[in-house]
């Protein structure tokens, strides 16, 4: 537990260290300040967290040692862009880890020749596409739709890999044209911004309605605890994930402005984020190997989460109300902040109450 939560350590300071940053991009008071941090914050929060964890947990189901040279990389990368060290060494630090990731799906693929990890491959070396634009010069605000492409393809692969004995083999095919079409848009969206934008949007919203129409969270959601909660914010994560490809098929290519910080915390946030709380728990115990038991309390900064974002993208975005945009931004953060505190807490119960039932299962009888 002890060597894989080392590799997992980077990726929660890049979490804080992105999260400091965007507090100082919302323009209210951050823990730690510093002149180029909010110029990093996506990088951190994609490479940097989302990135690390997805390549930890695929280095787990490897299960081998040059497995975990992905994650490594792109934990060392984001630590290394926080410190006074040439940014082109934290940058081709994330791009090593990102490339190592795409060759890590090699071999699960081998093992059972599986759509769903050739398309998390896809996403993978869609991460290493935007790293390698990053080094040469592009700016962060124009890889969104390549780090969008990593986080929807793995995370909608995952769910196909979930439900592969539910899910017939004609709705299978449609989803590999859909990832094929996604992909194709995306790369339209470079060469031609005006026509590509709208494309990508309206690939992103078919493979919505893909994912809605064949994940079992339409039933799950109705049932009690840790289901109904997966299936909750399986189906929220969903909802925003259309949210930004309505507003790309609207508005084109967005590159600042209101429609650009709507699309990226829809991604990243609503969709992303709200993933990782509905997983949280099942996939945590099997990384880290510790027990992280559902708990009611998840519900807190969960629904924080969705209500913030609706006062961030729908009231101060939507509207143009530079308060609503920065109480939700705030909010979001707290969000975060507060599932972590929450998972934390329902890991350490759980692991003190273990040790205490195993101290008095090992007391000698008198």
């Amino acid at each position: 537990m002890i060597r894989r939560l080392a590799f997992l350590l980077p990726a929660g300071l890049a979490l804080l260290a992105g999260l400091d940053a965007a507090l100082m991009l919302l323009g209210v008071w951050a823990p730690v300040a510093g002149d180029d941090l909010p110029e990093l914050h996506g990088i951190l929060m994609v490479f940097g967290f989302l990135g690390t964890v997805i390549a930890l947990e695929r280095a787990v189901a490897l299960a081998r040692p040059t497995g975990f040279l992905a994650p490594g990389l792109l934990g060392l990368g984001a630590i290394a862009v926080l410190t006074p060290a040439p940014l082109i060494v934290g940058q081709l630090a994330l791009l090593a880890g990102s490339l190592a990731l795409t060759v890590l799906y090699i071999p699960l693929f081998r093992r059972n020749l599986d759509d769903a990890i050739l398309v998390q491959a896809i996403g993978a070396a869609l991460l290493a596409g935007a790293g390698l634009m990053w080094i040469g010069g592009a700016p962060v605000s124009g890889l969104i739709g390549w780090l969008t492409g990593f986080v929807v393809l793995t995370i909608s692969a995952e769910r196909l890999e979930l439900a592969r004995v539910s899910i017939s083999a004609p709705a299978t095919r449609i989803f590999r044209l859909l990832v094929s079409v996604f992909v194709l848009a995306l790369l339209a969206s470079l060469l031609w911004p005006a026509v590509g934008g709208p494309v990508l949007g309206i690939s992103l919203l078919s493979l919505v309605a893909w994912l809605v129409g064949n994940d079992v969270a339409r039933k799950t959601v109705r049932a009690p605890g840790q289901t109904g909660f997966i299936g909750a914010c399986l189906l929220a994560g969903y909802v925003w994930l259309a949210v930004a490809g309505l507003i790309w098929t609207l508005g084109g290519p967005i590159t600042s402005g209101r429609g650009f910080d709507a699309v990226v915390h829809a991604v990243f946030l609503g969709f992303a984020l709200s993933m990782i709380m509905a997983h949280a728990s099942v996939i945590l115990p099997a990384v880290l190997r510790i027990r992280l038991p559902y708990h009611p309390g998840f519900w807190i900064p969960a629904g924080l989460l969705h209500i913030s974002l609706i006062l961030r993208i729908g009231i101060g975005d939507g509207l143009d109300l530079g308060w609503a945009t920065q109480l939700g931004g705030v909010l979001n953060v707290l969000a975060v902040l507060g599932f972590a505190i929450v998972a934390a807490s329902s890991a350490i119960a759980a692991t003190k109450k273990r040790t205490g039932s195993v101290a008095r299962r090992s007391e000698p009888t008198r």
